[in-house]
């Protein structure tokens, strides 16, 4: 076998490895893509600039770890793609007294990459319907935090309210953040006048 056939075989290994891979993109890197010469694309008809889109949409996902506590508990998910946070949920029924507040279980932990927190907010629907809010919207959770995630949960009804067991109660939202790594505290004589000055609550109007 001469080095132009030997050189095509090798390419047509590569593009069957690469159909194979196209759903999962697992152990393949952009680089193989620029690899092939984009005629032998064409012959088996595959679409370079779409395996190049989504092989860079897999390798720019952002992992984060979660452990779940018990078994029962719900695994989290993203309800559409576009959603930034996706859905917590009690791991006990518990009762909040009117205008109280209780800590429910989530009955999971985060492996957050240093750089993120996860936020954890209010649902919209929650709040409206049921009148319960996240009292510490958003909650912080450090990376460097590796326990069971609980959130604080506010009762705004003149009655109690029994939330149950599997209940949503908040959702999780992972953020970018300057942590304390990276900032230099200084202690300096005076804050430079900018152009809002001192104008704080209600300056801008409603």
């Amino acid at each position: 076998m001469n080095n132009e056939q030997e050189e095509l075989e090798y390419l047509k290994s590569k593009i069957e490895e690469l159909s194979k891979l196209y759903d999962g993109m697992e152990d393949t890197t952009i680089d193989d893509i620029y690899d092939i010469d984009d005629s032998i694309f064409e012959e088996y008809g595959l679409n370079i600039k779409q395996l190049e889109d989504d092989m860079t949409n897999y390798s720019s996902s952002l992992p984060l770890g979660y452990q779940k506590l018990q078994p029962d508990v719900k695994t989290p998910s993203y309800n559409y793609g576009g959603d930034s946070g996706f859905d917590l949920y009690s791991t006990e029924e518990i009762t909040v007294p009117a205008f109280g507040r209780a800590l429910v279980p989530t009955g999971l932990a985060f492996d957050i990459q240093d750089g993120y927190e996860i936020q954890v907010r209010s649902k919209s629907g929650l709040a409206i319907n049921q009148g319960l809010m996240v009292l510490n919207s958003p909650g912080t959770v450090d990376s460097s935090y590796s326990a069971e995630v609980k959130v604080i949960i506010f009762n705004t009804n003149q009655t109690s309210f029994t939330i149950t067991k599997g209940m949503k109660v908040a959702q999780a939202v992972l953020c970018p953040v300057v942590n304390g790594k990276w900032v230099e505290l200084k202690e300096i004589n005076e804050i430079p006048n900018k152009d809002r000055g001192s104008n704080g609550f209600g300056s801008t109007g409603i």
